[in-house]
Order: structure tokens, then C-alpha cells, then sequence
């Protein structure tokens, strides 16, 4: 049976939030009001001059993510801490898998790794990585990383990364949600991940891509042990209760607000409790 609609809250290791004591009473204050989850996006470089599809400009202060969420770990004790989402062909399999173990232990189990395969082309040739066959760099990437974080005797060979005779602790079961709105990213939700998350969403936008993640989910196999797919939207409108309500109709189990662009400290603050006053509570 679904339980109550979910909130999270995304741009924590932006704008205001960059700034550690800001990013650390956020934090708290949204725990305290009954936010499920705190989240960080990723863009390592952003191209300069600004040019579409870059959502920030050239100059917009955005913190790591797996080093923001190990801060606020230490500031909270109940939220989840998202990754909304990390570029995985951009980073190394290995070295991630290190850091993000290393999190959740801090975190003590607290994570959820949202992953993307990216769409800013300026960000992979800056970086080095090959814009074509990011998706597949992607789906190898991801079962090296399970195979480091589970197999007794670690080892995966692909055409991208190939490794055998070593270990890398601790080990840890990570949950895994795939972000992307593209057939592909459906397949690797149902398949793999214990959810699937959608940015920048509209209620017709999100009904039409539940649909195709439905079909997506009698097209292949789930493993039982994942359970229910939990989908998590940020919302492209404003949200009172009545379009929270139509989005946890459609099948929609968390909401991530993303706080007014440019917001400051006192503005972010008011939106957090108001949001625990109006939605949550």
C-alpha cells in the first residue's frame, strides 16, 4: 500500500547552501519539519559563456555533491541524503564507488545514489570524456560499481573498465535511482534501481512519462529484491496540496523542491517552513 507523499529538498550545495553554516541550518531546519531527503546536483565545469542546455550560469556556485552531503551527514541524523544526480560517465567507477561507500558509512546508510548519464557536451570535452557512448560508459560503470560494493572476489571486465585481484572496502548495499527522461533511462530504472527520478516535471509530463516507465516495466525484468520502483519528481510549477495530490495520484511517491532560484538565506529559510507548515505537516 503507498504510503503518504514524500518531500525532499534539491540545490543543497548551491547558491546560499554553498556556504557551510547556511547549508547546515537548512539542513536541520528541513529535518525538523519533515523533509524525507536532502539533495545536490553535479555540473564539474559549466560552459562560458552560458549557452543552452546549460541550466547555470558560467559563474554559479555549485559544491560537490558527494563532498556536501558528507557535511550535511554530519549535521543531521534522520533525512535521506540524494545525489540528484552525479554525471556517472564523467567519473571514474572505481574512485566513485570509494566515496560513495565511504558516505553511507558516515551517513550510516542514509544514501541514495541518483544518476544521470548527462547532456552537456561542453562539460565532457572539458573533462575529457566522450559525449557519444555515455550511456553505455554508464550501464558498464554501474555494474562495476555493484561488483566492487557486493562480489567477494571483486572483478568486471567491459569494454570501459576492466578490473580483477583486488578489494575495496567497505563493501555496502547502495540504492541506486536513475534520473532521466529517455527510454533507456526507464530500462535502467526497472532493471536496476530501487527508483527513478524525473527534474523539471509538469503533471501532463510526468503522467506521460509514467506511462512509458509502466510499459518499460512489462517490457523487462525486475529483480524481486528491489521492490516497488519509487518514483521522485521536482515539479516544473509551483506546488500547493492540490497539485501535490495530483502528483501522488499518478504514482508519484516523493516531491523535490527545488527553492526559488537566487533565493537568500531568510527567503530559503521561509520556503522550507512553509513548505513543513502547508504541505508536509
Amino acid at each position: 500500500m503507498r504510503g503518504p507523499l514524500k518531500f525532499g529538498l534539491f540545490a543543497m550545495n548551491m547558491g546560499v547552501c554553498s556556504f557551510p553554516a547556511t547549508a547546515a541550518r537548512i539542513a536541520q531546519l528541513a529535518e525538523s519539519v519533515g523533509f524525507d531527503s536532502l539533495w545536490a546536483g553535479e555540473h564539474v565545469v559549466l560552459p562560458d559563456p552560458r549557452r543552452p542546455p546549460s541550466p547555470m550560469a558560467p559563474e554559479d556556485r555549485i559544491l560537490d555533491p558527494i563532498v556536501s552531503l558528507t557535511f550535511l551527514a554530519a549535521h543531521t541524523s534522520r533525512v535521506l541524503l540524494g545525489t540528484g544526480i552525479i554525471i556517472l560517465p564523467q567519473r571514474n567507477p572505481l574512485v566513485l564507488a570509494k566515496e560513495l561507500a565511504s558516505l553511507d558509512v558516515l551517513a550510516e546508510g542514509r544514501l541514495l545514489f541518483g544518476v544521470g548519464v548527462g547532456y552537456l557536451e561542453p562539460e565532457f570535452r572539458a573533462l575529457g570524456v566522450p559525449f557519444s557512448a555515455r550511456g553505455a560508459r554508464t550501464e558498464e560503470y554501474l555494474e562495476a560499481m555493484r561488483a566492487i560494493w557486493s562480489q567477494q572476489k571483486p572483478a568486471y571486465h567491459g569494454k570501459f573498465v576492466s578490473f580483477a585481484d583486488i578489494q575495496a572496502h567497505p563493501q555496502r548495499d547502495i540504492r541506486i535511482v536513475i534520473g532521466g527522461k529517455s527510454p533507456a533511462a526507464y530500462r535502467r530504472a526497472v532493471e536496476s534501481a530501487v527508483g527513478w527520478y524525473g527534474y523539471a516535471l509538469d503533471i501532463e509530463g510526468t503522467a506521460r512519462i509514467l506511462t512509458d516507465i509502466r510499459a518499460a516495466a512489462q517490457r523487462y525484468t525486475r529483480p524481486a529484491s528491489l521492490g516497488e520502483l519509487e518514483i521522485s519528481v521536482t515539479p516544473s510549477i509551483p506546488v500547493n496540496r492540490e497539485v501535490a495530490e495530483q502528483f501522488a495520484a499518478l504514482g508519484v511517491h516523493r516531491l523535490i523542491l527545488n527553492p526559488p532560484r537566487n533565493a537568500s538565506e531568510t527567503e530559503l529559510e521561509q520556503f522550507v517552513t512553509t513548505v513543513g507548515e502547508t504541505l508536509i505537516g
